[in-house]
């Protein structure tokens, strides 16, 4: 089953990138938590797949493009899997990048919570594994 979950978190950053919020929506369990790095702006945590949706939305309305480049293997982590990004923004302004781990728990193949980290060592140790 866990190798099941890798895939469901390769679809996530698939239809993000595609701009496909309906593949999105349907990835996650209707009552997924969305937990934001430590500092973000708006630290959550968002509960629900509305709220989750909602909060994606902004992150995609705050700029003119924007897309996430996978770093790195994506990890079987039993219920839970994880994979490092660098999120990518263009414009207004001069955009972003920033690089942040995202470990996704998936029961019944859809994400039941979304969890971004600051660090890779943080998201490791939240699955139980060492750097």
């Amino acid at each position: 089953m866990s190798q099941e979950n890798v895939e469901v978190l390769r679809a996530f950053f698939a239809a993000w990138n595609a701009g496909d919020m309906d593949a999105l929506r349907e990835l996650h369990d209707a009552s997924v938590i969305m937990n934001a790095p430590s500092g973000w702006p708006e630290p959550g945590p968002e509960l629900g797949r509305d709220a989750v949706m909602r909060q994606f939305q902004r992150l995609r309305d705050a700029w003119d493009a924007d897309w996430a480049e996978t770093i790195g293997d994506f990890v079987d982590a039993g219920v839970r899997a994880l994979v490092r990004f660098i999120g990518h923004t263009a414009g207004p302004g001069t955009g972003a990048e920033m690089q942040l781990p995202h470990v996704a728990t998936v029961r019944d193949g859809r994400i039941v919570l979304n969890e971004y980290f600051c660090d890779h060592g943080q998201a490791l140790e939240a699955v139980g594994l060492e750097d």
